[in-house]
């Protein structure tokens, strides 16, 4: 249980630290403001798309970390790690949404085409393609899984032909 509740904490505290840095890169959208509320003021604008790929590079590149330093580190408890990947994972998928969205690091600016008058506001970071959200845990397990087949590979016996005796060894 040790393994798993130090996996999960370990990649939480991760996540929090992950949205601060989603904050402090991700351009934000521009949105103008009107009688009905905030409205996206330049349809154009590429910064939704931006919020979701760098969600998915930080997420991603944190999980390909992870996987690898828990199958390092974690070699007496494969089992517990792996499932601590996999849960701590999508937990800080999360939190990195949360931080991120919840706090604004960085210089925020903001440009888009307005009639004078018209007040134009940064927008909160958020994810329109949720499916970035499995990023970091599917990445961490696919990476651990990928360096323990390699290394269950090597190490087996099946790898030499004939269970490791030659074909004229045995006459």
């Amino acid at each position: 249980m040790r393994a798993f509740a130090v996996t999960v904490l370990a990649l939480a505290a991760l996540g929090v630290a992950a949205g601060l840095l989603w904050s402090g890169v991700t351009p934000r959208a521009p949105y103008q403001v009107t009688e009905r509320g905030t409205v996206l003021a330049d349809p154009t604008t590429q910064a939704l798309i931006a919020a979701d790929g760098w969600f998915a590079v930080i997420t991603g590149g944190l999980g390909l970390l992870c996987g690898g330093v828990a199958w390092f580190a974690g070699r007496r408890w494969m089992l517990p790690v792996l499932l601590g990947l996999c849960a701590g994972g999508v937990l800080a998928s999360y939190l990195t949404l949360w931080t991120g969205s919840t706090f604004t690091i960085g210089a925020v600016t903001v440009e888009a085409a307005a009639l004078p008058g018209d007040t134009i506001v940064p927008g909160a970071l958020r994810l329109t393609a949720r499916g970035v959200l499995v990023s970091w845990p599917l990445l961490a397990v696919g990476f651990f899984a990928l360096l323990e087949g390699m290394h269950g590979y090597r190490e087996s016996p099946l790898r030499q032909p004939y269970g490791g005796i030659g074909p004229t060894q045995g006459l």
